[in-house]
């Protein structure tokens, strides 16, 4: 009896020993979880979607800002004071600012008047394209790094941008 008492017992501590290791690296990945898509367009200026995403994320957490035109005037050099504030917020806020590829294509953007560090991002292929591989959530040349980790967050850009 008392032999099945210290195996309880040895079990028992194995079990919560486990426990505590497996959810050991659950604990920074939350902690260093994205924030949200914010956008810019349509009814929601530049200055009121960084607003947002600097007051709905944590210091330091990363989220992201699309700006669609034509407010994208605010990621240039010769943006008003306040929408270049904003935009150097959002920057030191680790938020990452994007651009659909389809404005700069069509002409909507001038590439080259936008500051550095401004995102290219890609719609969905047309259909039957071999552009974005069948389970391939980026393009060949697009740096995953730069994009949300999220499938909910980077399929509501590519379909913004489509």
């Amino acid at each position: 009896m008392e032999h099945a008492g210290a195996l309880l017992r040895n079990c028992t501590e194995r079990l919560a020993l486990a426990g505590l290791i497996a959810c050991a690296p659950v604990l920074p990945a939350w902690a260093q979880s994205e924030g949200g898509l914010y956008i810019a367009g349509y009814e929601v200026d530049f200055e009121r979607a960084a607003g947002d995403g600097l007051s709905r994320n944590p210091p330091g957490q990363r989220f992201f800002l699309l700006v669609l035109p034509p407010h994208t005037a605010a990621l240039t050099s010769a943006a008003p004071k306040s929408a270049s504030a904003a935009r150097e917020h959002v920057v030191a806020a680790n938020g990452v600012i994007l651009v659909c590829q389809r404005d700069i294509d069509s002409g909507a953007i001038d590439s080259s008047k936008l500051v550095p560090g401004v995102v290219a991002v890609r719609g969905w292929p047309p259909a039957g394209s071999s552009a974005l591989p069948a389970g391939q959530r980026h393009f060949a040349d697009e740096d995953p790094a730069k994009l949300p980790q999220a499938n909910e967050a980077l399929w509501r850009i590519r379909s913004t941008c489509s």
